[in-house]
């Protein structure tokens, strides 16, 4: 028997008699624990969370909370009895409640032993102080959202799920959110599974980030590993931080680009010498140097706050992206020549 606070096993998800995701499988291992899943709209994102709320059933599988079924082609626990709170990305609020008692709904269940969430301190964080009097038609639409992901929190589920939590609020508001969510979800040892499109939000909100492309989960592993060792080029493709390039295996740690040259590194993965492969590159892979005789040309310019992001143009015509500290003294225009540091050295290679 699993030990997993959470397994889905081999899991095929449904959605209007149509297969959306198929013989998906991952677990979360500990309490308190948060999941992100990433992929573009309509993929199935919000049916795996629906499916694991009671909403929908399993065609194939098994989905296990705290070591118990609640989903299987037998078995179908009602919603009701999971103690799972889904928190839609669309308003999901009583129209004729007030905010104020939108939030409290469900919030005088028993704690079955859980500590009780300091409720004024939450509606502070989530900024919803001033509008506990208004209507769901009188807020504004991320409002509303702040409110739903509120009441989802003061319940205490065993299983957290959230459909794009903050999808509608202002990126100004965003992060400080995100800082203060992840802070009480972790104090609180609130178990999520969190949908989004966002993979900055992923990325710094989950302990594991599952990538789901054409109806597959192509992979699930902690963020830094998705984000340097992406498993397949879809995930490459999906992520958009970095460009495949072709090159040559050239020996145990070298590889040859025709424009770029000799490029040193420790390869993730076995290639035999002389093979022809593509190599990911992304922008802080090289490093820029006004001295270097390797000299590209710069097509376009991207300030990003802390950094430049620089793409270069190669004799072949290749766009390559070069990420820049925003103090570096001397910035390029377009149509400029751009130094590359040589030796070219990748800490990691990633090659396809």
């Amino acid at each position: 028997m699993t030990k997993n606070f959470l397994e889905v096993e081999n899991v095929t998800f449904v959605a209007g008699g149509n297969n959306k995701v198929s013989n998906v499988s991952f677990s979360i291992e500990k309490e308190g624990d948060v999941v992100c899943l990433l992929g573009p709209s309509g993929i199935g994102k919000t049916t795996i969370l629906r499916t694991i709320a009671g909403l929908e059933k399993v065609k194939k599988g098994t989905i296990r909370l705290k070591n118990k079924i609640i989903s299987s082609e037998k078995k179908h626990t009602e919603p009701e009895l999971r103690n799972i709170s889904l928190s839609f990305q669309d308003n999901s609020l009583f129209p004729h409640y007030t905010v104020e008692k939108n939030i409290y709904l469900g919030a005088e269940k028993k704690l079955n032993g859980k500590k009780k969430i300091d409720d004024k301190n939450l509606i502070k964080i989530l900024d919803l102080e001033k509008i506990l009097d208004k209507y769901p038609h009188q807020i504004s639409s991320g409002e509303a959202q702040r409110a739903s992901l509120a009441r989802s929190i003061l319940f205490q589920p065993d299983l957290l799920l959230l459909d794009e939590p903050l999808s509608n609020v202002d990126q100004s508001f965003k992060e400080e959110i995100q800082v203060q969510l992840k802070k009480l979800l972790k104090k609180l040892k609130i178990t999520t599974i969190i949908v989004t499109h966002d993979s900055y939000e992923a990325f710094y909100l989950g302990n594991k980030c599952g990538i789901i492309l054409d109806g597959q989960l192509k992979q699930f592993d902690e963020p830094y590993n998705v984000y340097h060792f992406p498993n397949s080029v879809e995930v490459v493709n999906f992520l958009n931080r970095g460009i495949l390039i072709p090159a040559k295996v050239t020996g145990e740690n070298s590889l040859e680009n025709k424009d770029l040259g000799t490029i040193k590194g420790n390869f993730i993965k076995h290639y035999p010498k002389g093979s022809d492969v593509q190599l990911l590159l992304q922008p802080e892979d090289l490093e820029h140097d006004d001295k270097s005789n390797l000299k590209l040309e710069v097509v376009d310019r991207k300030f990003r706050g802390t950094s430049f992001i620089y793409t270069l143009r190669t004799l072949s015509k290749m766009l390559i992206p070069v990420f820049v500290h925003s103090h570096h003294i001397h910035q390029h225009e377009v149509d400029e020549k751009f130094g590359i540091k040589r030796p070219i050295i990748i800490e990691h290679i990633v090659c396809f």
